[in-house]
């Protein structure tokens, strides 16, 4: 990477802080990421963490899903396994909620996805948006990711 360029990474971390707006006003910078790809959103109380992706990815030209299913992402990108991921480089999928969730062969079930930060032990670290309706970096256990896509 020379000086001029810009990891997705990097790019996210800029947005850290972004939350939703509670009650009935929406964020304006969350909806426009909502419908880059989608004009239904009415308001940012969504799950957006696929748009903030997408967003990002759209800012710097990479390919992305173009769409608000967490999942999608798997489609997306070289496969790399988890012990090769690298922070500034990756995206990675992960399963939503508790319970029995299907695999990472089934699209359309819950998900949520955002940048690979690291990883400490049993969890993984994400930079995302809509984590705790915010721009974060949240700590999930290693068992629920679905899988990790590097874009170039």
């Amino acid at each position: 990477m020379n000086k001029l360029e810009i990891s997705a990474y990097e790019l996210a971390q800029r947005f850290v802080g972004v939350s939703e707006v509670p009650g009935t006003t929406s964020n304006p910078q969350v909806l426009a990421m909502l419908r880059l790809d989608n004009k239904w959103p009415e308001d940012d109380s969504v799950p957006w963490c696929s748009a903030f992706t997408n967003y990002i990815t759209w800012l710097l030209r990479l390919p992305r899903s173009k769409s608000l299913r967490a999942r999608s992402w798997l489609l997306v990108g070289e496969v790399i396994e988890l012990d090769k991921a690298r922070a500034g480089f990756d995206v990675v999928i992960l399963k939503r909620g508790k319970g029995t969730q299907p695999g990472p062969d089934v699209i359309d079930a819950p998900g949520h996805v955002g940048f690979f930060a690291g990883s400490e032990g049993s969890d993984v670290l994400v930079l995302g948006g809509n984590q705790g309706d915010t721009v974060s970096i949240a700590r999930y256990a290693k068992s629920r990711v679905l899988g990790i896509r590097r874009l170039r």
